[in-house]
Protein backbone atom coordinates (compact mmCIF):
# COMPACT_ATOMS: atom_id res chain seq x y z
CA UNK A 1 0.00 0.00 0.00
CA UNK A 2 1.26 3.58 -0.92
CA UNK A 3 1.28 5.46 2.87
CA UNK A 4 1.90 8.88 1.73
CA UNK A 5 -1.69 8.84 -0.78
CA UNK A 6 -3.30 6.62 1.98
CA UNK A 7 -2.61 9.60 4.91
CA UNK A 8 -3.34 12.25 2.08
CA UNK A 9 -6.55 10.89 1.60
CA UNK A 10 -7.74 9.80 5.17
CA UNK A 11 -6.61 14.05 6.35
CA UNK A 12 -8.93 14.99 3.40
CA UNK A 13 -11.78 12.70 3.85
CA UNK A 14 -15.00 13.93 5.77
CA UNK A 15 -18.78 12.31 6.02
CA UNK A 16 -19.89 15.22 3.39
CA UNK A 17 -17.99 13.77 0.67
CA UNK A 18 -18.68 10.21 0.66
CA UNK A 19 -21.96 11.20 0.67
CA UNK A 20 -21.45 13.04 -2.48
CA UNK A 21 -19.93 9.68 -3.40
CA UNK A 22 -23.36 8.07 -3.21
CA UNK A 23 -25.36 10.57 -4.69
CA UNK A 24 -23.20 10.79 -7.82
CA UNK A 25 -23.64 6.98 -7.70
CA UNK A 26 -27.18 7.17 -7.32
CA UNK A 27 -27.47 9.29 -11.00
CA UNK A 28 -25.43 7.17 -13.15
CA UNK A 29 -26.68 3.98 -11.99
CA UNK A 30 -30.40 5.23 -12.45
CA UNK A 31 -31.46 3.13 -9.73
CA UNK A 32 -30.36 2.42 -5.94
CA UNK A 33 -26.88 0.82 -5.09
CA UNK A 34 -28.03 -1.72 -2.88
CA UNK A 35 -24.58 -3.18 -1.56
CA UNK A 36 -22.21 -1.15 0.53
CA UNK A 37 -19.78 1.06 -0.98
CA UNK A 38 -16.56 1.69 0.67
CA UNK A 39 -15.57 5.49 1.70
CA UNK A 40 -12.21 5.05 0.19
CA UNK A 41 -10.35 3.68 -2.98
CA UNK A 42 -7.27 1.80 -2.13
CA UNK A 43 -3.86 3.37 -3.38
CA UNK A 44 -1.61 0.03 -4.50
CA UNK A 45 1.80 -0.35 -6.60
CA UNK A 46 0.96 -1.28 -10.31
CA UNK A 47 3.25 -4.11 -9.67
CA UNK A 48 0.94 -5.79 -7.20
CA UNK A 49 -1.84 -6.01 -9.39
CA UNK A 50 0.19 -6.84 -12.47
CA UNK A 51 1.28 -9.35 -10.24
CA UNK A 52 -1.96 -10.91 -9.73
CA UNK A 53 -3.14 -10.09 -13.31
CA UNK A 54 -0.28 -12.35 -14.21
CA UNK A 55 -0.95 -15.38 -12.00
CA UNK A 56 -4.68 -15.42 -13.08
CA UNK A 57 -3.61 -15.29 -16.70
CA UNK A 58 -1.50 -18.51 -15.99
CA UNK A 59 -3.77 -20.33 -14.26
CA UNK A 60 -6.13 -20.33 -16.40
CA UNK A 61 -3.76 -21.07 -19.13
CA UNK A 62 -2.41 -24.12 -17.08
CA UNK A 63 -6.04 -25.28 -16.74
CA UNK A 64 -7.34 -24.67 -20.37
CA UNK A 65 -4.48 -26.29 -22.25
CA UNK A 66 -4.95 -29.71 -19.62
CA UNK A 67 -7.58 -32.20 -21.39
CA UNK A 68 -7.76 -34.27 -18.06
CA UNK A 69 -8.53 -31.47 -16.12
CA UNK A 70 -11.02 -30.15 -18.10
CA UNK A 71 -12.90 -33.76 -18.64
CA UNK A 72 -13.13 -33.95 -15.47
CA UNK A 73 -14.63 -30.18 -14.96
CA UNK A 74 -17.25 -31.04 -17.81
CA UNK A 75 -18.45 -33.90 -15.55
CA UNK A 76 -19.18 -31.60 -12.91
CA UNK A 77 -21.92 -29.77 -14.88
CA UNK A 78 -25.50 -30.68 -14.03
CA UNK A 79 -27.58 -32.52 -15.72
CA UNK A 80 -29.59 -30.69 -18.35
CA UNK A 81 -27.23 -27.27 -17.74
CA UNK A 82 -24.90 -28.67 -20.77
CA UNK A 83 -25.42 -25.97 -22.74
CA UNK A 84 -24.75 -26.41 -26.80
CA UNK A 85 -22.19 -24.51 -28.94
CA UNK A 86 -19.95 -24.32 -26.22
CA UNK A 87 -17.30 -21.49 -27.33
CA UNK A 88 -13.60 -21.87 -27.82
CA UNK A 89 -13.21 -19.95 -24.16
CA UNK A 90 -14.77 -17.95 -22.22
CA UNK A 91 -15.09 -14.37 -22.56
CA UNK A 92 -15.25 -13.32 -19.53
CA UNK A 93 -13.02 -14.29 -16.35
CA UNK A 94 -12.45 -13.06 -12.99
CA UNK A 95 -9.80 -13.73 -10.27
CA UNK A 96 -9.93 -13.06 -6.14
CA UNK A 97 -6.96 -12.31 -4.12
CA UNK A 98 -6.09 -12.17 -0.91
CA UNK A 99 -2.78 -10.43 0.11
CA UNK A 100 -1.08 -13.17 2.82
CA UNK A 101 2.31 -12.65 4.27
CA UNK A 102 4.90 -14.97 3.09
CA UNK A 103 7.86 -16.79 4.40
CA UNK A 104 10.15 -13.99 4.23
CA UNK A 105 7.26 -11.29 6.09
CA UNK A 106 6.75 -10.00 2.17
CA UNK A 107 3.07 -9.40 1.35
CA UNK A 108 2.26 -11.99 -1.26
CA UNK A 109 -1.74 -12.74 -3.34
CA UNK A 110 -2.96 -16.13 -3.00
CA UNK A 111 -5.52 -16.97 -5.46
CA UNK A 112 -9.23 -17.22 -3.10
CA UNK A 113 -10.83 -18.60 -6.48
CA UNK A 114 -11.04 -18.35 -9.73
CA UNK A 115 -14.27 -17.98 -12.07
CA UNK A 116 -15.10 -17.50 -15.97
CA UNK A 117 -18.09 -15.80 -15.47
CA UNK A 118 -18.83 -11.89 -16.09
CA UNK A 119 -18.58 -9.53 -12.92
CA UNK A 120 -19.51 -6.13 -12.64
CA UNK A 121 -17.49 -4.93 -15.38
CA UNK A 122 -19.70 -0.99 -16.34
CA UNK A 123 -20.58 -0.06 -12.58
CA UNK A 124 -16.62 -0.77 -11.82
CA UNK A 125 -15.87 1.48 -14.10
CA UNK A 126 -18.91 3.97 -13.16
CA UNK A 127 -17.19 3.55 -9.38
CA UNK A 128 -13.63 4.29 -10.23
CA UNK A 129 -15.19 7.69 -12.53
CA UNK A 130 -16.73 8.58 -8.84
CA UNK A 131 -14.06 8.04 -6.74
CA UNK A 132 -11.43 10.24 -9.13
CA UNK A 133 -14.23 12.98 -9.07
CA UNK A 134 -15.57 13.19 -5.64
CA UNK A 135 -12.27 12.89 -4.07
CA UNK A 136 -10.20 14.70 -6.75
CA UNK A 137 -7.77 12.18 -7.12
CA UNK A 138 -5.69 13.66 -9.46
CA UNK A 139 -4.53 12.45 -13.23
CA UNK A 140 -1.63 10.59 -12.24
CA UNK A 141 -3.24 7.73 -10.69
CA UNK A 142 -4.67 5.22 -12.86
CA UNK A 143 -7.16 2.32 -12.44
CA UNK A 144 -7.34 0.07 -15.85
CA UNK A 145 -4.92 -2.24 -16.69
CA UNK A 146 -3.90 -4.09 -20.06
CA UNK A 147 -2.58 -0.62 -21.48
CA UNK A 148 -6.25 0.31 -21.62
CA UNK A 149 -7.39 4.05 -20.71
CA UNK A 150 -11.13 4.61 -20.34
CA UNK A 151 -12.24 4.83 -23.69
CA UNK A 152 -10.03 1.42 -24.84
CA UNK A 153 -12.32 -0.10 -21.66
CA UNK A 154 -15.47 0.83 -23.01
CA UNK A 155 -14.58 -0.20 -26.53
CA UNK A 156 -13.41 -3.53 -25.23
CA UNK A 157 -15.90 -4.30 -23.16
CA UNK A 158 -18.43 -3.23 -25.87
CA UNK A 159 -17.01 -5.93 -28.37
CA UNK A 160 -16.62 -8.66 -25.98
CA UNK A 161 -20.19 -8.53 -25.35
CA UNK A 162 -21.29 -7.40 -28.66
CA UNK A 163 -19.14 -9.61 -30.80
CA UNK A 164 -21.02 -9.37 -34.40
CA UNK A 165 -24.14 -7.95 -33.70
CA UNK A 166 -25.83 -5.12 -33.51
CA UNK A 167 -27.16 -3.58 -29.69
CA UNK A 168 -30.53 -4.46 -30.78
CA UNK A 169 -29.92 -7.62 -31.59
CA UNK A 170 -28.37 -8.48 -27.77
CA UNK A 171 -29.45 -9.02 -24.34
CA UNK A 172 -28.46 -9.20 -21.16
CA UNK A 173 -30.24 -11.87 -19.42
CA UNK A 174 -30.36 -12.69 -15.49
CA UNK A 175 -32.83 -14.23 -13.13
CA UNK A 176 -34.90 -11.24 -12.37
CA UNK A 177 -32.78 -8.78 -13.03
CA UNK A 178 -34.88 -5.77 -11.75
CA UNK A 179 -34.23 -7.57 -8.01
CA UNK A 180 -30.87 -8.65 -8.17
CA UNK A 181 -28.08 -6.35 -5.99
CA UNK A 182 -25.92 -6.40 -9.46
CA UNK A 183 -29.01 -4.36 -11.23
CA UNK A 184 -27.23 -0.99 -10.91
CA UNK A 185 -24.29 -2.63 -13.10
CA UNK A 186 -26.67 -3.76 -15.28
CA UNK A 187 -28.57 -0.46 -16.29
CA UNK A 188 -25.11 1.16 -16.92
CA UNK A 189 -24.35 -1.87 -19.40
CA UNK A 190 -27.78 -1.43 -20.43
CA UNK A 191 -27.43 2.49 -21.55
CA UNK A 192 -23.96 2.38 -22.60
CA UNK A 193 -24.40 -0.33 -25.16
CA UNK A 194 -27.97 -0.33 -26.13
CA UNK A 195 -28.98 -3.09 -25.35
CA UNK A 196 -32.39 -4.63 -23.34
CA UNK A 197 -31.87 -6.21 -19.92
CA UNK A 198 -34.20 -9.57 -19.91
CA UNK A 199 -35.35 -12.32 -17.22
CA UNK A 200 -33.59 -15.38 -18.82
CA UNK A 201 -37.28 -17.26 -17.57
CA UNK A 202 -39.11 -14.99 -19.81
CA UNK A 203 -37.71 -15.93 -23.40
CA UNK A 204 -39.94 -17.47 -25.96
CA UNK A 205 -38.89 -20.42 -28.94
CA UNK A 206 -39.82 -19.26 -32.44
CA UNK A 207 -39.23 -22.45 -34.34
CA UNK A 208 -34.96 -22.44 -33.94
CA UNK A 209 -34.72 -19.10 -32.49
CA UNK A 210 -35.33 -17.14 -29.24
CA UNK A 211 -37.00 -13.78 -28.78
CA UNK A 212 -38.27 -11.65 -26.08
CA UNK A 213 -40.96 -9.59 -25.15
CA UNK A 214 -40.85 -5.72 -25.83
CA UNK A 215 -42.53 -3.24 -23.93
CA UNK A 216 -45.51 -2.85 -26.51
CA UNK A 217 -46.27 -6.21 -26.97
CA UNK A 218 -43.75 -6.98 -29.93
CA UNK A 219 -41.16 -9.73 -29.95
CA UNK A 220 -37.63 -9.33 -30.83
CA UNK A 221 -35.76 -11.96 -32.04
CA UNK A 222 -32.35 -12.54 -29.74
CA UNK A 223 -29.03 -12.79 -32.09
CA UNK A 224 -26.65 -13.02 -28.79
CA UNK A 225 -27.01 -12.90 -25.12
CA UNK A 226 -24.70 -11.63 -22.47
CA UNK A 227 -25.64 -14.31 -19.81
CA UNK A 228 -25.57 -13.11 -16.02
CA UNK A 229 -28.07 -16.00 -14.66
CA UNK A 230 -25.94 -18.43 -12.78
CA UNK A 231 -27.18 -21.75 -12.85
CA UNK A 232 -27.03 -22.07 -8.71
CA UNK A 233 -29.66 -20.22 -8.37
CA UNK A 234 -31.78 -21.36 -11.11
CA UNK A 235 -31.29 -25.13 -9.43
CA UNK A 236 -31.75 -23.12 -6.21
CA UNK A 237 -35.22 -21.10 -7.44
CA UNK A 238 -36.74 -24.16 -9.05
CA UNK A 239 -36.78 -22.41 -12.32
CA UNK A 240 -37.73 -24.26 -15.27
CA UNK A 241 -36.08 -22.82 -18.60
CA UNK A 242 -38.52 -22.36 -21.39
CA UNK A 243 -35.55 -23.26 -23.86
CA UNK A 244 -33.80 -26.26 -23.97
CA UNK A 245 -30.22 -25.50 -22.83
CA UNK A 246 -28.69 -28.62 -24.46
CA UNK A 247 -30.46 -27.47 -27.86
CA UNK A 248 -28.58 -25.83 -30.95
CA UNK A 249 -30.34 -22.76 -30.46
CA UNK A 250 -29.58 -19.87 -33.42
CA UNK A 251 -28.15 -18.17 -30.72
CA UNK A 252 -24.03 -16.52 -30.00
CA UNK A 253 -23.16 -16.41 -25.92
CA UNK A 254 -21.20 -13.73 -24.79
CA UNK A 255 -20.14 -15.80 -21.65
CA UNK A 256 -20.88 -19.19 -22.52
CA UNK A 257 -22.70 -20.58 -19.54
CA UNK A 258 -20.14 -24.20 -19.82
CA UNK A 259 -17.19 -21.72 -18.67
CA UNK A 260 -19.14 -21.03 -15.25
CA UNK A 261 -18.01 -24.53 -14.86
CA UNK A 262 -14.81 -25.35 -16.96
CA UNK A 263 -13.06 -22.41 -14.92
CA UNK A 264 -14.33 -22.57 -11.16
CA UNK A 265 -13.69 -23.47 -7.67
CA UNK A 266 -13.69 -27.04 -8.76
CA UNK A 267 -9.97 -25.85 -10.34
CA UNK A 268 -8.87 -25.06 -7.46
CA UNK A 269 -7.71 -28.52 -5.59
CA UNK A 270 -6.26 -29.56 -9.08
CA UNK A 271 -3.92 -26.15 -9.04
CA UNK A 272 -2.74 -27.12 -5.60
CA UNK A 273 -0.92 -30.28 -6.86
CA UNK A 274 0.52 -31.63 -9.34
CA UNK A 275 1.39 -31.44 -12.04
CA UNK A 276 -1.02 -28.35 -12.26
CA UNK A 277 0.62 -26.88 -9.37
CA UNK A 278 0.78 -22.85 -9.16
CA UNK A 279 2.50 -21.05 -6.73
CA UNK A 280 -0.43 -18.72 -5.81
CA UNK A 281 -2.69 -21.38 -5.12
CA UNK A 282 -3.54 -22.50 -1.03
CA UNK A 283 -3.63 -26.18 -0.22
CA UNK A 284 -7.01 -27.76 -1.31
CA UNK A 285 -8.59 -30.93 -1.93
CA UNK A 286 -11.78 -32.23 -2.54
CA UNK A 287 -14.32 -33.30 0.53
CA UNK A 288 -14.38 -36.78 -0.85
CA UNK A 289 -10.68 -37.59 -1.56
CA UNK A 290 -9.99 -35.81 2.20
CA UNK A 291 -12.63 -38.10 4.03
CA UNK A 292 -11.76 -41.24 2.00
CA UNK A 293 -8.96 -41.01 -0.16
CA UNK A 294 -5.70 -39.09 -0.31
CA UNK A 295 -6.24 -35.52 0.08
CA UNK A 296 -5.56 -35.49 4.36
CA UNK A 297 -2.47 -36.93 3.50
CA UNK A 298 -1.88 -34.22 0.64
CA UNK A 299 -3.13 -31.28 2.62
CA UNK A 300 -0.77 -32.55 5.90
CA UNK A 301 2.42 -32.58 3.42
CA UNK A 302 1.79 -29.35 1.96
CA UNK A 303 2.10 -27.82 5.67
CA UNK A 304 -1.47 -27.86 6.64
CA UNK A 305 -1.95 -28.67 10.06
CA UNK A 306 -4.31 -31.53 10.24
CA UNK A 307 -5.33 -33.26 13.83
CA UNK A 308 -4.67 -36.54 14.12
CA UNK A 309 -8.25 -37.45 15.82
CA UNK A 310 -11.13 -38.23 13.12
CA UNK A 311 -13.58 -37.70 15.85
CA UNK A 312 -16.85 -36.44 15.25
CA UNK A 313 -16.17 -33.22 17.30
CA UNK A 314 -12.57 -32.34 15.90
CA UNK A 315 -12.39 -29.17 14.69
CA UNK A 316 -10.01 -28.28 11.27
CA UNK A 317 -9.40 -24.77 12.09
CA UNK A 318 -7.26 -24.35 9.83
CA UNK A 319 -9.63 -25.40 6.76
CA UNK A 320 -12.27 -23.88 4.85
CA UNK A 321 -15.32 -26.35 3.77
CA UNK A 322 -16.90 -24.45 0.22
CA UNK A 323 -19.61 -25.81 -1.79
CA UNK A 324 -18.31 -25.54 -5.10
CA UNK A 325 -20.41 -23.82 -7.38
CA UNK A 326 -22.43 -21.09 -5.14
CA UNK A 327 -22.00 -17.67 -5.28
CA UNK A 328 -21.44 -14.72 -3.51
CA UNK A 329 -19.40 -16.97 0.02
CA UNK A 330 -22.82 -19.03 0.13
CA UNK A 331 -22.73 -22.05 2.25
CA UNK A 332 -18.90 -21.64 3.43
CA UNK A 333 -18.29 -23.20 6.60
CA UNK A 334 -15.04 -21.52 8.80
CA UNK A 335 -13.51 -24.07 10.98
CA UNK A 336 -15.45 -27.26 10.00
CA UNK A 337 -15.70 -30.23 12.69
CA UNK A 338 -15.50 -33.46 11.24
CA UNK A 339 -19.20 -34.01 12.09
CA UNK A 340 -19.93 -31.17 9.48
CA UNK A 341 -17.70 -32.44 7.00
CA UNK A 342 -19.45 -36.13 7.42
CA UNK A 343 -22.95 -34.78 7.11
CA UNK A 344 -22.40 -33.76 3.83
CA UNK A 345 -23.95 -37.01 1.47
CA UNK A 346 -21.46 -39.22 0.24
CA UNK A 347 -23.14 -38.60 -3.44
CA UNK A 348 -22.27 -35.17 -3.13
CA UNK A 349 -19.48 -34.75 -1.24
CA UNK A 350 -17.26 -34.09 -4.94
CA UNK A 351 -18.90 -30.90 -5.38
CA UNK A 352 -17.22 -29.58 -1.78
CA UNK A 353 -13.45 -28.74 -1.30
CA UNK A 354 -11.48 -28.24 1.93
CA UNK A 355 -9.39 -25.40 1.61
CA UNK A 356 -6.41 -23.92 3.55
CA UNK A 357 -7.58 -21.16 5.56
CA UNK A 358 -5.70 -18.08 4.12
CA UNK A 359 -4.59 -15.41 6.99
CA UNK A 360 -5.64 -11.76 5.28
CA UNK A 361 -3.06 -9.06 6.10
CA UNK A 362 -4.95 -6.14 7.30
CA UNK A 363 -2.89 -3.48 5.32
CA UNK A 364 -5.49 -0.42 4.75
CA UNK A 365 -5.11 2.62 7.12
CA UNK A 366 -8.51 3.80 8.10
CA UNK A 367 -9.93 5.96 11.18
CA UNK A 368 -11.40 2.41 12.46
CA UNK A 369 -7.82 0.63 12.14
CA UNK A 370 -6.47 -1.01 9.93
CA UNK A 371 -9.05 -2.88 7.15
CA UNK A 372 -8.37 -6.27 5.02
CA UNK A 373 -8.68 -6.33 1.61
CA UNK A 374 -9.56 -8.61 -1.33
CA UNK A 375 -8.68 -7.95 -4.50
CA UNK A 376 -10.59 -9.15 -7.73
CA UNK A 377 -9.05 -8.73 -11.35
CA UNK A 378 -11.44 -8.53 -14.05
CA UNK A 379 -10.37 -9.98 -17.40
CA UNK A 380 -12.29 -9.63 -20.71
CA UNK A 381 -11.46 -11.84 -23.80
CA UNK A 382 -13.31 -11.12 -26.69
CA UNK A 383 -14.41 -13.92 -29.67
CA UNK A 384 -11.32 -12.22 -31.93
CA UNK A 385 -8.59 -11.61 -29.68
CA UNK A 386 -6.63 -12.28 -26.27
CA UNK A 387 -7.02 -12.89 -22.44
CA UNK A 388 -6.46 -8.87 -21.11
CA UNK A 389 -6.87 -8.29 -17.25
CA UNK A 390 -9.26 -4.40 -17.40
CA UNK A 391 -9.45 -3.47 -14.41
CA UNK A 392 -9.77 -4.36 -10.53
CA UNK A 393 -12.41 -4.90 -7.77
CA UNK A 394 -11.58 -4.44 -4.49
CA UNK A 395 -13.50 -5.68 -1.23
CA UNK A 396 -12.71 -3.99 2.19
CA UNK A 397 -13.92 -5.78 5.09
CA UNK A 398 -12.86 -6.61 8.95
CA UNK A 399 -15.97 -9.45 9.35
CA UNK A 400 -14.69 -13.15 9.00
CA UNK A 401 -15.08 -12.84 5.37
CA UNK A 402 -14.79 -9.99 2.62
CA UNK A 403 -18.26 -10.18 0.58
CA UNK A 404 -20.35 -7.08 1.07
CA UNK A 405 -23.03 -8.86 2.65
CA UNK A 406 -20.61 -10.07 5.37
CA UNK A 407 -19.72 -6.83 6.96
CA UNK A 408 -22.78 -5.28 7.54
CA UNK A 409 -22.59 -2.94 10.96
CA UNK A 410 -19.21 -1.57 9.83
CA UNK A 411 -17.78 1.47 8.35
CA UNK A 412 -15.11 2.00 5.76
CA UNK A 413 -15.60 -1.51 4.05
CA UNK A 414 -17.61 -2.38 1.40
CA UNK A 415 -17.11 -2.43 -2.32
CA UNK A 416 -13.82 -0.31 -3.58
CA UNK A 417 -11.54 0.00 -6.56
CA UNK A 418 -7.71 0.41 -6.63
CA UNK A 419 -5.67 3.46 -8.20
CA UNK A 420 -2.09 3.15 -8.72
CA UNK A 421 0.62 5.66 -10.03
CA UNK A 422 1.11 5.82 -13.61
Amino acid sequence: MIAELRARFNQSFSPEKYALLLDCLRRECGVPVEFRVAETPVFVDRALLDQMAQAGIEITRILMSDPAYLAAARRAIPAGYDVAKETRHPNFLTADFALVQDRDGELAPRLVEIQAFPSVFAYQAVLCTAYRQVYGLHDGLGCFLGGLNEEGYWDLLGRTILGRFEPEAVVLSEIDPLHQKTRPDFEITARRLGIAIVDISKLVTVGETLHYGEADGSSRRIGRIYNRAIVDELIARDIRLPFDPAHAWKVEWAGHPNWYFLISKFAIPWLSRAPLAHPAVPPAAFLDEFLEGPGRAELEAAGVPIPADRGRGTVYRDLLLKPLFSFAGKGIQFEPTQEQLESVARDERHGYLVQQRMSFVPTIETPHGRTQAEFRILYLWPDEGSLSPVLSLVRLGRGRMMGVDHNKGFSWVGASAAFFPL
